[in-house]
């Protein structure tokens, strides 16, 4: 059965974004692709996609035009918009020329992006980890917090969503997406009428899917591991990021060392370390996504403990969706 068979679910998500469901197919480094995103939009979902996942401006634009040739509805693109990532100015120009329905801002001020998408209509949806910050882009006009607690994948906050939440919409007018801890439909449930989220960003749970380009190892990495092996590692950019515990990751570590510590200390050299950081944390992981190597930093999140085989997407938007209604129907929230 499709997702799309369900109900609608009404939220302030599905009335910024035109889908079905509020689950927006997290952006997910190196794994996020055009097949994955033509699936979500047929499943009733709104796919992200970040756009360092495209080598050059050219792959970026036909990766856009496959989407929208096989599948009707919003596209998402994830942009750092720090100074780690030298081709933000490119990469902002295509979304705007490409009038790329929404964006969601990583790891800087998105100032920019907000002043520059406002008039062509796109939506700007903010990485926020605590009340504060997200506080400083709504005043600067985001349409909506992208609340990223501690179970996220990738680059996670320091909070858990049943703290961050309510804080956030305490703090701020703007609808509130929670992102992190999101492997089936009852903690969709619970973030949605607990906590009080008006979506779900899900990421982990679609790496190993039949539409998802990655190595057969690193899907069956997120098979075989759970959510006791996610550990926080500084060394793919600098900043936490969640990898799975690997034997080379045992290895390597998860911190930088000394000298990259003291040199991220450093005013002058800060914004150039970072960037090094960044970049080769990037070729490590990209090396391990598509290859069988020993070598292997894989990135996910603790909802890895929920994927017990390879599937369609649209299998798993249908599950989700199924076990929330289920959890509608007990009035509580599993987890």
């Amino acid at each position: 059965m499709s997702a799309i068979h369900f109900p609608k679910i009404e939220t302030a998500l599905t009335k910024l974004l035109p889908i079905e469901f509020p689950i927006i197919m997290a952006p997910m480094l190196l794994v996020s692709n055009a097949r994955m995103s033509i699936s979500a939009l047929k499943s009733g979902i709104a796919p992200c996609i970040p756009a360092l996942n495209y080598r050059t401006d050219k792959d970026f634009r036909h990766a856009i035009a496959q989407i929208r040739a096989e599948a009707k509805g919003p596209i998402g693109i994830n942009l750092i918009v720090n100074k780690s990532n030298i081709r933000y100015p490119e990469q902002l120009n295509t979304c705007i020329d490409l009038g790329i329905e929404f964006i969601i801002t990583s790891l800087g001020t998105p100032e920019e992006v907000i002043r520059r998408c406002k008039p062509s209509g796109i939506k700007v949806f903010c990485d926020v980890t605590d009340h504060v910050y997200a506080k400083k882009v709504e005043d600067l006009g985001a349409d909506a917090l992208i609340a990223v607690n501690k179970e996220a994948g990738g680059h996670c906050g320091p909070y858990p969503a049943s703290e961050l939440i309510p804080k956030l919409l305490d703090t701020c007018k703007i609808p509130v997406i929670s992102a992190g801890g999101v492997g089936t439909g009852g903690q969709m449930y619970s973030r949605l009428h607990r906590d009080g989220a008006c979506g779900v960003s899900v990421g982990s749970i679609f790496i190993a899917t039949e539409e998802s380009e990655v190595s057969k190892e690193y899907k069956q990495a997120c098979i075989d591991y759970g959510a006791k092996d996610i550990v926080l590692s500084t060394k793919i950019s600098g900043s936490p990021c969640t990898v799975i515990n690997t034997p080379y990751v045992q290895k390597i570590g998860t911190t930088q060392n000394g000298l990259e510590r003291l040199l991220s200390k450093n005013k002058s050299l800060k914004k150039y370390v970072k960037m090094l950081t960044f970049m080769k944390g990037m070729r490590a992981i990209e090396k391990a996504a598509f290859s069988a190597t020993y070598a292997t930093v894989w990135c996910a999140g603790p909802t890895i403990e929920h994927v017990h085989s390879v599937e369609p997407v649209g299998d798993i938007v249908e599950r989700l969706i199924r076990e929330y209604y289920e959890a509608v129907g007990a009035g509580v929230g599993r987890s």
